[in-house]
């Protein structure tokens, strides 16, 4: 068996290893659950490999989407456009952009660990109310670790990614920020491709599926057995420990009808920067937002008279109010945000036969 042979034998049996977490679960109760587990180990593996080998070099950084459509982890947020670009605490980088008219914008560096133990530390962060803008509405931010006295991104020595967050309530009409990062003091040309190099992209990958894919099911089965049809996950420190953004308040929960069962769920609203509510599958990704109305949010959502709002989450439309599509699902993971908010309340849950 020659060298190459062996590593890439070597690659299957690891990423062979990293999916036993997800096929050997029991959180799928359905042959949907499985089709879908199945899919998210290969839209695991397609994240990992744009991670670890195609926008691996930190020198040379470009933005890629580690979570859009089709491509989904712990609760991807349907309002967002995501972006990451590989970096290094060894170096320091400038973005370049303009702003647009997206609602939120922020930016974050954070030491990338799922591979490892399945979190990702937070190592800066910025806001794009914090960031000195042109009168054209273009920007620059410095990254690295080095203070600078206007518009700086820190950096850790341990920085391995940057992630841009782009938060629309209404896409229709709004306007997304463009941005571009550059490597300031790396080398003048990119490395070939070597041996090495591939080798351990190899060997990454299959960690990154496998450590991703442990981290969310375990949460999965956690929201399970304590926020069944529930809101209410007020201590923020595990999702805060892989990535979350600090703006936001975040209650998970688990979802699970029977036939003729929908959930309703009230709440009144805060003072916030904006909110959303979405389901996901049992995988904790966000349900095909593309054909069916799996989410809505403060833009979005009909507010009740007395300010407050009421979501039901049913199989069938119900005849009036806002609704969110099950997508031919019985059961899964829920989250609602609250982004910015003075305070942070806990929607009410009820489990009610469906009109």
């Amino acid at each position: 068996m020659s060298e190459y042979s062996e590593i890439w034998t070597q690659f299957c049996h690891d990423l062979d290893q990293a999916g036993q977490s997800i096929i050997n679960s029991d959180l799928a109760g359905s042959d949907l659950d499985q089709a879908e587990g199945l899919r998210y180990l290969t839209r695991l593996l397609r994240i990992g490999l744009n991670m670890n080998l195609e926008h691996a070099d930190p020198a040379f950084p470009s933005f890629y989407q580690a979570s859009h459509s089709t491509a989904k982890i712990g609760s991807d947020n349907p309002d967002n456009f995501y972006q990451n670009a590989t970096i290094s605490g060894d170096y320091s980088y400038k973005i370049t952009g303009h702003r647009g008219s997206v609602p939120i914008l922020s930016f974050g560096t954070k030491a990338n660990r799922y591979a490892i133990d399945g979190t990702m530390a937070s190592t800066g962060e910025i806001d794009i109310r914090d960031v000195s803008l042109k009168t054209d509405g273009s920007f620059e931010i410095h990254v690295g670790p080095e203070k600078q006295s206007k518009n700086w991104l820190p950096t850790a020595q341990d920085s391995s990614i940057l992630i841009v967050r782009q938060t629309f309530f209404n896409r229709a009409k709004e306007t997304p920020a463009c941005v571009s990062i550059e490597c300031l003091d790396g080398p003048e040309t990119p490395n070939l491709l070597s041996a090495d190099k591939i080798v351990l992209a190899l060997k990454t990958v299959p960690a990154f599926v496998g450590g991703t894919a442990t981290t969310f099911r375990n949460w999965a089965t956690l929201f399970r057995k304590d926020n069944r049809n529930t809101l209410n996950t007020v201590d923020q420190s595990m999702f805060f420990k892989a990535g979350g953004d600090p703006m936001i308040f975040y209650l998970h929960g688990w979802w699970e009808l029977a036939d003729g069962e929908s959930l309703i769920i009230q709440t009144h609203i805060p003072e916030c920067e904006g909110w959303n509510f979405q389901i996901n599958n049992v995988w904790m990704e966000s349900l095909d937002y593309r054909h069916h109305q799996i989410h809505t949010n403060n833009a979005l959502a009909k507010l009740n008279e007395d300010g407050s709002v009421t979501l039901t989450v049913s199989a069938k439309r119900p005849q009036s109010g806002n609704w969110i599509d099950t997508a031919g699902h019985s059961r899964g993971t829920m989250l609602w945000r609250w982004t910015g908010a003075k305070e942070h309340p806990i929607p009410q849950v009820r489990l009610v036969k469906a009109e």
